[in-house]
């Protein structure tokens, strides 16, 4: 193969579809050089993509609120047919199709072994943890591609046991590689169980994913807060009762309205760093999320926080946000004995489970989410109007494979 097609960062506000080298069986050499090895992966394959989505996540960088440079290739959602195996590989073969978890992991660390591959301490020289296409992640090239390497692959990737069944549910099980595991990683570790009341704050698709995991773990009434009426009216599209917090109406009056009293049993952070106030003039209060979910959470319930938090933002309202250190009422949690699960979720931890459901037609995430496919040229204006609110998850399609 002569090359490969990948969407990079230009800017704030800017993404464009560049071409660079098709990809090596080789780790990044900044990885290598600390782990004091050789570049060679034959551990490794290179996946031919056949869905990669846009993440809420990509658009933190897009927007410059990461300290992301200038070329950063992108995309941490990946799908693909195995092209090309290395010598070590054992038990994945050309042809299949496979969805790569989002972190990036050994397989071989305690962390790996404990089966917090979130945080593999093998990946990254900058911190525990890598991803796919994502600024201090160790980096690695992104799967907002045509073509993309994928090392440790008999642990890190999910082969689909039938390939035509595979590809007639893509949609579905292109969300397994982040989002669907990352909703449901939220909403399990709050706690949702049958006959929970649920709060999730965010109507993007982390949170779509969350509020309908919800339901998958037999929450009697979720309920899905957001500034955005699109958005909203999409979590109401699969039963979620929604809060419209640009009315600027006290949360826990409205949550009263719908459960008939002010709390809930479990509550789940699908926004981050990015928060506004409320009202339809708020600004920007990074903790405002986490303080609401503490003020609605009734005595010892548990917080999901999946919502992306950063140790380095450009962009922050003070110096304090520019290093992730938020005005958080940890009082206030302290106080009702909540509990905090944050970080990456350790996608491996869920996603044959969730695949399960998703081949035996138990649920219908891609509907929850809106998934709608693009192509790798429609990439940069589908950015745009992802940050501009869409009420969709965007997914690219590169080769044109999907139906």
């Amino acid at each position: 193969m002569s090359g490969n097609r990948v969407i990079e960062y230009q800017g704030p506000g800017e993404v464009a579809v560049k071409s660079i080298d098709y990809p090596k069986l080789e780790i990044p050499r900044e990885v290598a050089d600390w782990l004091g090895v050789k570049p060679a992966a034959p551990h490794a394959v290179i996946l031919k993509v056949v869905t990669t989505n846009i993440c809420g996540s990509d658009q933190h960088m897009v927007r410059g609120r990461t300290t992301a440079p200038v070329g950063q290739t992108l995309g941490h959602e990946i799908t693909g047919e195995v092209a090309e195996v290395g010598d070590d590989v054992m038990f994945v073969k050309v042809g299949d199709i496979c969805s790569v978890p989002f972190n990036i992991a050994c397989g071989r660390c305690r962390m790996c072994n404990e089966g917090k591959t979130g945080v593999c301490l093998n990946v990254n020289p900058a911190r525990p943890g890598a991803a796919y296409g994502y600024v201090d992640m160790g980096g690695w090239i992104g799967g907002q591609a045509e073509y993309v390497m994928v090392p440790f692959a008999d642990f890190n990737l999910l082969k689909f046991p039938d390939r035509d069944q595979a590809m007639e549910k893509i949609l579905d099980l292109s969300m397994l590689s982040d989002i669907f595991s990352t909703g449901y990683h939220g909403a399990y570790t709050a706690g949702v169980t049958t006959g929970s009341t649920v709060y999730i704050a965010g109507a993007g698709p982390v949170g779509l994913a969350a509020a309908h995991a919800a339901q998958l773990l037999g929450a009697a009434v979720v309920i899905v807060g957001d500034m955005n009426t699109e958005r909203l009216r999409q979590a109401e599209s699969f039963g979620c009762e929604t809060v419209d917090l640009s009315t600027g109406n006290p949360l826990p009056d409205m949550i009263e309205q719908i459960l008939g009293e002010p709390e809930v049993d479990a509550a789940v952070d699908a926004v981050g760093f990015e928060a506004v106030g409320h009202g339809a003039d708020a600004e920007e209060a990074p903790a405002t999320v986490l303080n609401d979910m503490m003020g609605v959470a009734r005595v010892g319930a548990g917080l999901g926080v999946p919502g992306l938090y950063v140790t380095g933002d450009p962009g922050g309202v003070d110096e304090n946000a520019k290093v992730g250190q938020i005005g958080l009422r940890l009082g206030l949690g302290w106080a009702k004995s909540h509990s905090f699960v944050t970080g990456q979720c350790p996608i491996k931890k869920y996603n044959r489970q969730l695949m399960n459901l998703i081949l035996n037609d138990k649920t219908q995430i891609a509907k929850a989410v809106n998934a709608t496919t693009i192509t790798l040229d429609q990439a940069p204006e589908s950015y745009r109007k992802f940050d501009q609110g869409a009420a969709k998850k965007y997914v690219i399609d590169p080769h044109g494979m999907t139906a």
